[in-house]
């Protein structure tokens, strides 16, 4: 077998490292149906490549802002291969992140003014604190 096509004999500790994540994590992701929990060899459980690649996977949909559910779903399409639902779950992600960016865009904006207001006098209160009540 090549180097590269070995599989992996990781603990979960190494495993958790691989991905950057604590072993708890590990754990979490197995109860909900994330990650397959491996039977034990040689007294411990041993995780290989494509559970790295799973849980990369996970941690990059994360950070994209899926919820687990969502995961869950991408994670069985991909063992499914349908496209559609596949490319259908990210544009609805897609279009959640716009709104939220949009969303973001005019509150920056906003505080950009209460900042040029608060700025633009020195007596009084401030318009910043004022925005929040205070």
């Amino acid at each position: 077998m090549v180097q590269s096509q070995a599989p992996l004999d990781m603990t979960i500790g190494k495993f958790a490292a691989a991905g950057s994540v604590g072993v708890e994590t590990i754990r979490f992701y197995q109860r909900k149906g994330l990650l397959k929990t491996p039977k034990r060899l040689e007294g411990g459980r041993r995780y290989g490549r494509e559970d790295v690649r799973r849980l990369l996977f996970i941690r990059q949909a994360q950070t994209a802002g899926f919820t687990l559910e969502e995961i869950r779903e991408l994670l069985d399409l991909d063992a499914g291969q349908d496209r559609e639902r596949a490319r259908e779950a990210a544009g609805r992600r897609l279009s959640a992140l716009n709104a939220r960016i949009a969303e973001l865009h005019r509150t920056r904006e906003a505080l950009e003014r209460l900042i040029e207001e608060c700025s633009a006098g020195s007596r009084g209160p401030c318009p910043i604190l004022a925005s929040f009540g205070l």
